[in-house]
């Protein structure tokens, strides 16, 4: 009894890690497609950040939401596809079906390699020669889903990333009071900017675990850029 009564919380986490991590590795192939479809809504629609947007969270819906079985019985899948949709068209998580996350799903990064815009429309668009391609940077801020799994995860995550130290009791040993996961445990740990480790830390302190899932793609712009789309770089909320 002693025994099981040790090694019991490895196991549960060994088995809802491995589910998670499963997960995980299902949202990353879909910020590759949410990355390659906002780029290309750009790319054809004048670099609109809206278009962007929405095309990202249409592609990433079914990593952290089964809008299929959870929507209004009897619809059809596009119909639940569009509730699903329109509760998160401004670019947050809706608490109410997202276990409680209310931040921001997706970031996105823009730069127009060759030049940007110099007047109300990119005029030289149809001269010979004329290049303009639209360089995206996405950073999908994936919420961790499994119970227990994703407080231990994240907890790891933070010490790996070089963000904050846990040394509290060890969730995975019961006979280790001091956990001491920090930085110094990692020979080579991974660098992360300013505003993402500011944005990790504000979510973690709600108790909101995700983990930032970043993809890049670049694409010919095959419309003319149009100033209005452009009132800053990056598109909203990016800090």
């Amino acid at each position: 009894m002693v025994e099981a009564a040790l090694t019991l919380p490895l196991v549960v986490f060994l088995v809802l890690g491995t589910l998670q991590l499963f997960m995980m590795l299902q949202a990353r192939v879909l910020a590759h497609y949410a990355v390659f479809r906002a780029t290309r809504a750009g790319a054809v629609g004048y670099g609109d950040c809206e278009r962007m947007t929405h095309s990202a969270i249409l592609a990433l819906l079914p990593s952290f939401h089964s809008f299929l079985g959870n929507s209004t019985p009897g619809g059809s899948a596009p119909a639940k596809l569009a509730a699903a949709f329109a509760a998160r068209r401004g670019n947050r998580f809706a608490p109410a079906m997202d276990n409680g996350h209310d931040g921001s799903i997706v970031w996105i990064y823009r730069n127009i390699a060759g030049g940007g815009v110099g007047s109300p429309q990119d005029r030289g668009f149809d001269e010979p020669g004329h290049l303009r391609r639209l360089e995206v940077r996405m950073i999908y801020w994936y919420p961790l889903r499994i119970p227990f799994a994703n407080w231990v995860m994240s907890r790891m995550f933070m010490a790996q990333l070089g963000i904050e130290n846990y040394t509290a009791a060890n969730p995975l040993i019961l006979a280790e009071r001091n956990a001491n996961w920090n930085q110094g445990e990692f020979t080579d740990p991974f660098t992360i900017s300013t505003d993402l480790r500011n944005e990790m830390l504000t979510r973690y302190g709600r108790a909101q675990y995700v983990f930032p899932i970043e993809t890049t793609f670049t694409m010919r712009m095959m419309t003319p850029l149009k100033q209005r789309f452009f009132p800053t770089p990056n598109c909203p909320p990016v800090p």
